[in-house]
Order: structure tokens, then sequence, then C-alpha cells
């Protein structure tokens, strides 16, 4: 039967001297190393205190952004609303001195047909006026080259000169900042057969 016992550490076959020394210096770090730990763990602690501050003062702030964007948007589709609902406002204002107008000259009983002419021009100042500070604006192609964006053709005529002109206007359209809100209705020329 062969021996079991573990061979000999290199401390164990040191010198005496050698293991001495060896000895006191690990139980000298020994001291050193829990005194390290005990220092670093305050600084741990510290560090994660502040971290967990930082945290906190990051979310509020987030939250109070988040807040303030809801409130924006909240804000924001008020001021549509409200723009959608009034936004015939200014035009409706304009539109007030023409009723006014016509509402006098019908109430006029002794009115004569030179008073009644005067007044139906007048009135219709005011509601040029009211379409100019509407940005509204009258459409009245004649002579003009057929636009199918602002003119709807009702019929073509053989006419000389150049096709697809127009060459009468049964009713003006008009635009709305430069959108077509009613396209003229007109006539247009078409070319003649050749004899």
């Amino acid at each position: 039967m062969q021996d079991q016992t573990p061979p000999p550490s290199p401390a164990e076959h040191a010198a005496p001297e050698l293991v001495e020394n060896v000895t006191p210096s690990a139980s000298a770090e020994a001291p050193v190393a829990e005194e390290q730990v005990a220092d670093i763990l305050p600084s741990l602690t510290e560090q994660l205190r502040q971290t967990e501050l930082k945290a906190a003062e990051h979310h509020d702030a987030w939250l109070r952004a988040k807040a303030e964007t809801e409130n924006v948007r909240r804000r924001a589709q008020d001021d549509i609303a409200k723009a959608g609902k009034f936004a015939a406002d200014k035009f409706a204002q304009a539109m007030l001195p023409v009723k006014d107008s016509l509402e006098a000259a019908l109430a006029t009983d002794n009115a004569t047909l030179e008073s009644l002419k005067q007044g139906v021009e007048l009135t219709l100042k005011q509601l040029v006026s009211a379409f100019q500070s509407a940005n509204v604006t009258e459409v009245n192609p004649l002579g003009e080259k057929f636009d199918p964006n602002k003119h709807q053709a009702i019929s073509a005529v053989e006419a000389d000169g150049e096709p697809n002109t127009v060459i009468n206007v049964l009713q003006k359209g008009y635009l709305l900042h430069e959108r077509t809100i009613r396209p003229a209705l007109v006539v247009v020329s078409k070319a003649k057969p050749a004899a």
C-alpha cells in the first residue's frame, strides 16, 4: 500500500527563518485589506446615494417634460378647434355691412329706380371689398387659354382663332388664396373643320 499523504508544500521545505518572514507579512496584510474595504464601503455607499438622487432628479425632469408636452398638445388641439370654428369670423364681419345695406334698401318704401341702382352699386363695392380682405379673387377668363383647374367648359364652339380659347364666360369663377373654390363656367373654341 502506498502512502497517501500529500507532498509537502514549498513553504514547509523552506528555511525556518523564511517561514517566519512569510507569516508576519501575511498577517500584516490582513488588517490593511480590512481597512481598505472599510474605506471603500462608505465611498461606494455615497456614490450609490448620489446616483439614486440623480436618477430621481432625472425621473422628475422627465415627468415634468412629459406633462408639458401633453399640455402643449392639448393647447394645440384647442387652438385648431377654435381656428376651425371661428375661421370665417373676419369674413363674416366684412359681410355684415353688405347685409345691412341690402336690408336698408328693402326697407325703403318710396325708393326710385335710380336710388335703388345706386344702393346696389354701393353694396356691390362693399361685397368686393369684403372679398378682397378675405383673399377671394374673381376669375373672368374671357380670351384666355382654357385651364381645367380654373375653368369648367360647358360647350365647345367652332370659331376663328386658336382652339381651346375661352370665347364666352357664362359664370365667373372664384379663387381663395389661389385655390379654386368655384370654376368659371365657359364656352371654348374649337378648330373649324378643314374645307
